[in-house]
């Protein structure tokens, strides 16, 4: 045995760090990654905004070009700047708004600012997909200042599930002038009873953890590196869980639309008076799709979520030696157009709805969203140019937004491969559906050749 040494020697080995200063170390760790994961989450945020934000140069000229505006630059660049200048910009952006001087082209014809240089990204709040081919009007630096006012929304896609609703949302968020909210807000059908006052400052739990982190104040999550680490995780995802979205309804200036999409409002009842209630200039769109490849896709949706369902031709009829269909089964049911849009011309002129073909929503997307355009009085901003086709997906997709490495397309929930369904059901259903269609045409004046 070694003899021991002299009195107050320290051991030749190193010794471990002690406790408390490796739960200080910890601590500073911690501290550090929730910094830089809080800077990420707000980074996410504000990527999701609009594309470049072109302002007004100091003399109060318009930006027309991207360098040209003293804001020019990202969401990430008008972050970065002092408060004391985003306040200064924003005076600058209302004074250009009150005199909204025209200007002219090199043909002398004189036309407003948007007429010269129209904005093709997303608002804040919105896909963000648009093209490179002009900027963001000043209007959006106001909105990333949390200016303007929530209103009630003006236009609402009513229908129909498994039409083409999502597609034509996201479509109609590329306009700078459509302020439209993400998820499907269901007020009247599910939550009318709340009142028209919740409707508009309606706020929903967040179910992306980016999102939500985002909202949570720095010195919260701090406070959970104090918990040892097993119970870290459990913390943190109680408190985002906890955590709300605000201004669900997007906040909106004037000139601009504020719209939402709920497709199962068409095959509500109550609907129609309910909106009517709201506002009987309230602008209503319909996406209709081939009834028999609609009830299909619907049914495919409800297969990938449920897959024990029985099969989809024993669901279609009540009795297949019979050949009775299944009206109450909610997938055959949709598709009976004529019926359900019975309920909203007691209360809606026809005049005051817009019917948007599902098929040409994907083989002329452009053309369709003129029509929508124009339906809500809207300068025709989206063109071709913001399409391309995806054949994996088998639909359009927007080209990449500004500042994105990627075109901007449906999730994988789109554009599913549908089931092989018996031909033979397939045909009587096509008999079942073709009375409700040629009645459906004559309703609405147009004829969408599903019987073709």
């Amino acid at each position: 045995m070694a003899p021991p040494g002299p009195a107050g020697a320290h051991p030749t080995s190193a010794e471990p760090l002690s406790r408390s200063i490796f739960r200080k170390f910890l601590l500073m760790l911690c501290s550090l990654l929730t910094s830089l994961y809080v800077f990420y989450c707000l980074a996410e945020r504000c990527q999701t905004l609009s594309g470049p934000v072109v302002g007004l140069s100091g003399s109060g000229e318009e930006a027309g070009a991207l360098g040209r505006g003293v804001l020019a630059g990202g969401p990430r660049e008008l972050a970065a700047r002092p408060a004391a200048v985003q306040r200064k910009r924003l005076l600058q952006l209302k004074q250009w708004r009150r005199r909204r001087r025209p200007v002219r082209r090199d043909g002398g014809e004189e036309v407003a600012w948007e007429e010269e240089t129209p904005g093709l990204a997303g608002g804040p709040g919105g896909s963000g997909a648009g093209s490179s081919v002009a900027e963001a009007p000043p209007r959006t630096l106001a909105l990333l200042l949390d200016e303007g006012s929530k209103q009630l929304p003006q236009a609402i896609i009513v229908g129909v599930k498994k039409g083409g609703t999502r597609a034509l949302l996201e479509f109609l968020r590329v306009h700078p002038d459509v302020r439209a909210v993400g998820a499907e807000p269901h007020f009247f059908d599910r939550s009318y009873d709340k009142g028209l006052a919740w409707y508009r400052d309606i706020s929903s739990i967040s179910s992306g953890l980016a999102q939500s982190a985002a909202l949570i104040s720095p010195k919260r999550l701090l406070g959970i590196c104090a918990f040892p680490q097993r119970q870290r995780k459990r913390k943190l995802r109680l408190l985002i869980s906890s955590s709300q979205v605000k201004d669900l309804m997007p906040r909106t200036l004037e000139g601009q639309i504020t719209m939402e999409k709920t497709p199962s409002y068409f095959v509500t009842r109550e609907a129609p008076a309910r909106i009517s209630a709201m506002s009987k200039d309230t602008k209503l769109i319909v996406v209709v799709r081939d009834p028999v490849t609609r009830a299909i896709s619907d049914y495919t949706q409800t297969l990938s979520k449920r897959p024990d369902i029985p099969t989809f031709e024993s669901l279609t009829f009540k009795n297949r030696t019979t050949g009775l269909i299944d009206t109450s089964w909610s997938a055959i049911q949709i598709g009976i157009y004529a019926k359900h849009l019975e309920h909203w011309l007691r209360h809606f002129p026809i005049g005051q709805m817009l019917f948007v073909s599902g098929e040409h929503l994907i083989s002329d997307p452009a053309g369709e969203l003129g029509r929508v355009q124009d339906f809500l009085g809207l300068k025709r901003i989206i063109t071709d140019k913001h399409f391309y086709f995806n054949k994996t997906k088998g639909f359009p997709c927007l080209k990449k937004a500004e500042g994105s490495s990627k075109p901007h397309c449906l999730g994988k929930t789109k554009g599913r491969t549908h089931p092989e369904i018996d031909h033979e059901v397939v045909q009587r259903l096509r008999e079942f559906y073709r009375p409700f269609n040629l009645k459906f045409y004559q309703m609405t004046g147009h004829d969408f050749g599903w019987d073709g």
